[in-house]
């Protein structure tokens, strides 16, 4: 995908800041009616903000599905895949939902649905946990709420769900960013306390549209120029503009991070961080490409008004009840 060309301003040249470090911070106990904005974002310029969080909220050796080594590859690059996360039949059963949900005429018309631009099909779903209870039974399944737990060290809901379709020959992809300056600049979550997981529902190849991550990007905050336009989502979930950064940083980052493909075969799932910059291709091959993705937030992480927006985004997108899965 290609972004519209217009004057962007430059990042400042500076080496990346030095990330959080275990014992350098306190942890979030409770948040305050209004918290401090750690993580400036939507101004004049772009600035570069050292992470002022954990990457893993549980203290070492807490229980969980997740081994030790995972964690640390986690806490090192910013994500991890898991190989057979759900069985063949599992997915089997994922994907006749998913042909289910997008073939369903009331689900078309729905303001849950986003379309392609030019193929007007289907390319995302959102809050399919509420929608579908093959879905929903995923979010809450100990597979993945365990890990997700193990990871923000708290109880956790599910901040946002989706489904993304790609089907071949044409679908676009999706600019570089960070989930997180959005998150924060848009439905106001104060902290990196949100984890997100893919699963894939076909095989991902690096040329069917795979998403693309930088490793260690996640250790710092770009915060990007320019104003938040209102109702910015009726827009930004077919192509963003707004929260995405200039190719100065994005090459910054590229060299300082390297970028890694996330591929693999249906049923394996990639946790990855709310602030790793990541992105995605166009998918011009014969071959779909079919995912799933559940955002999971701390409880102690709740949403306050949004840093950089005029106002809240749908609930839909950006979930207000906080009330703990499981």
């Amino acid at each position: 995908m290609t972004r519209a060309a217009r004057p962007r301003p430059r990042a400042r040249r500076a080496p990346l800041p030095a990330p959080y470090e275990k014992g350098r911070h306190s942890r979030m106990t409770s948040a305050p009616a209004r918290p401090v904005d750690l993580y400036p974002t939507r101004g004049p310029e772009e600035v570069l903000v050292g992470r002022k969080d954990p990457v893993v909220w549980s203290e070492p050796g807490t229980p969980g599905p997740f081994w030790a080594r995972e964690l640390e590859a986690y806490e090192r690059d910013g994500f991890v895949t898991v190989d057979e996360l759900v069985s063949p039949g599992e997915v089997a059963a994922l994907r006749d939902e998913l042909d289910r949900l997008v073939s369903d005429p009331r689900v078309r018309e729905d303001e849950r649905a986003v379309l392609e631009p030019r193929s007007r099909e289907i390319r995302s779903v959102f809050e399919v946990h509420r929608i579908s209870e093959v879905f929903a039974r995923l979010a809450a399944d100990p597979r993945v709420l365990g890990r997700a737990r193990q990871i923000l060290g708290s109880e956790v809901y599910v901040h946002q769900s989706r489904v993304n379709v790609k089907p071949g020959f044409g679908a676009h992809g999706f600019s570089w960013h960070s989930d997180f300056e959005t998150w924060h600049a848009e439905d106001g979550l104060p902290r990196m306390r949100t984890v997100s997981v893919s699963i894939a529902l076909t095989p991902n190849h690096t040329t069917n549209g795979s998403l693309m991550i930088m490793p260690g990007s996640h250790r710092t905050f770009l915060g990007c120029a320019g104003a938040t336009p209102e109702d910015n989502y009726k827009t930004s979930l077919r192509m963003q503009d707004a929260g995405t950064p200039s190719d100065e940083a994005l090459t910054t980052f590229a060299e300082a991070c390297g970028i890694r493909h996330l591929t693999g075969p249906a049923g394996s799932a990639t946790w990855f961080d709310c602030n790793a910059m990541h992105g995605s291709g166009d998918n011009i091959t014969p071959y779909p490409r079919s995912n799933v993705f559940l955002v999971f937030n701390s409880v102690e992480n709740r949403p306050e008004l949004p840093f950089a927006a005029p106002v809240r985004r749908p609930s839909f997108i950006a979930a207000r009840d906080a009330t703990p899965l499981g």
